[in-house]
């Protein structure tokens, strides 16, 4: 049994990598030609968005697991009841749960290895490919650190703590340095209102400017700010959420809520993060049936396609559930694992239906 364990894991792994591989390839690929319309842009050249594309890469490869582990079983199991393996298994004794057994115990280093890249990697990762494309795509450099978003350029310093609702800069502080490097004004907005003409309307401001002998202290309802970022480039002052450490995400939605601020997205995104494993098992044993039904009643091929198209409906209905869930303020806990729960009932049925 240890032998036949080995050998089912051994064929499970290598099916699942280079399934895993070739998804997150072309996929990147697809993100390729999307940053090729940015070319050209400021000092953006090809080199850029090839770097963009490989350290982003690793998001992409976290989101596409459940996916990845759909095909790569199906592929695997596929393989082996095509020559007839699994039928030798069975009649020698094994049975279906016991492979489902061989294959789960497979899965739980490979997610713990999979959550270790999304607590270490993916986050310096993601930022360094937004700060370089900031930098490229503008003569403002910008970076990401524990106290928000920062921004240079035109002798300017801008740090903004967070944002609201997805692009409303909030809690702001804005440095204005002369060509000799002395502070001249110091501007803090409660927040600010983005224009289409680029000019920011701050909100509640404080403006302190610095002379020789004396500093200047002034409240404001409302300052308009001639910004040195262009309304399409504040957006890459922030992290996505999906690129945000499970920790660091835990945090901050925790932060968002002893502050009264909506952190519906973000918990969204943490409890998408939190789902990948149960999606990754549902996935898994969605395909279990289609290997093991009845191999006079349909193909291995037909099976493998019928379990590819329930993992892509299965990431569409997913995607659907998270965005319903934020245009009607639904759980988030319940809209991120509803599919994958769901996917299991339907697991479970077919695995009753089909006598396993």
């Amino acid at each position: 049994m240890k032998l036949l364990d080995r050998y089912i894991e051994v064929a499970t792994l290598k099916a699942c990598v280079v399934v895993a591989v070739v998804l997150t390839i072309l996929f990147s690929l697809l993100t390729l030609v999307d940053q090729l319309g940015d070319v050209g842009k400021g000092h953006y050249r090809l080199i850029d968005a090839l770097l963009y594309v490989v350290l982003t890469a690793p998001s992409r490869l976290l989101q596409l697991t459940p996916v990845s582990a759909l095909l790569g079983s199906l592929l695997a199991l596929g393989a082996l009841a095509g020559s007839n393996e699994l039928t030798a298994m069975r009649a020698a004794g094994v049975s279906p749960r016991r492979v489902v057994g061989w294959v789960f115990k497979l899965g739980v280093p490979v997610m713990l290895g999979l959550l270790a890249i999304a607590e270490f990697v993916i986050p310096p990762a993601q930022q360094l490919a937004q700060s370089q494309r900031m930098l490229r795509l503008t003569s403002a450099q910008a970076l990401r650190s524990n106290n928000g978003y920062w921004a240079r350029g035109d002798h300017q310093y801008l740090n903004v703590r967070r944002f609201e609702h997805g692009d409303v800069p909030t809690d702001i502080d804005i440095y204005h340095f002369d060509d000799e490097g002395d502070l001249q004004s110091f501007l803090h907005a409660d927040h600010a209102e983005i224009r289409s003409d680029g000019t920011w309307l701050l909100t509640d401001v404080l403006r302190k400017r610095f002379t020789e002998s004396q500093v200047e202290t002034e409240h404001l309802v409302s300052l308009s700010w001639i910004a040195f970022l262009r309304p399409q480039q504040v957006s890459l002052l922030r992290l996505p959420p999906e690129s945000m450490a499970p920790v660091a995400l835990f945090q901050y939605v925790h932060d968002l809520r002893q502050q009264h601020q909506h952190a519906e997205r973000y918990e969204q995104e943490l409890w998408a993060k939190l789902d990948i494993p149960l999606a990754t098992a549902a996935m898994v044993l969605i395909g279990i049936p289609f290997v093991f039904g009845s191999l006079r009643t349909h193909s291995t091929g037909l099976r493998v396609m019928l379990g590819a198209m329930i993992g892509m409906v299965f990431t569409l209905v997913e995607q659907i559930a998270g965005h319903i869930g934020q245009l009607f303020s639904l759980n988030p806990a319940l809209t991120a694992t509803a599919p994958s729960l769901l996917l299991m009932l339907l697991a479970f049925y077919l695995f009753r239906r089909a006598r396993l």
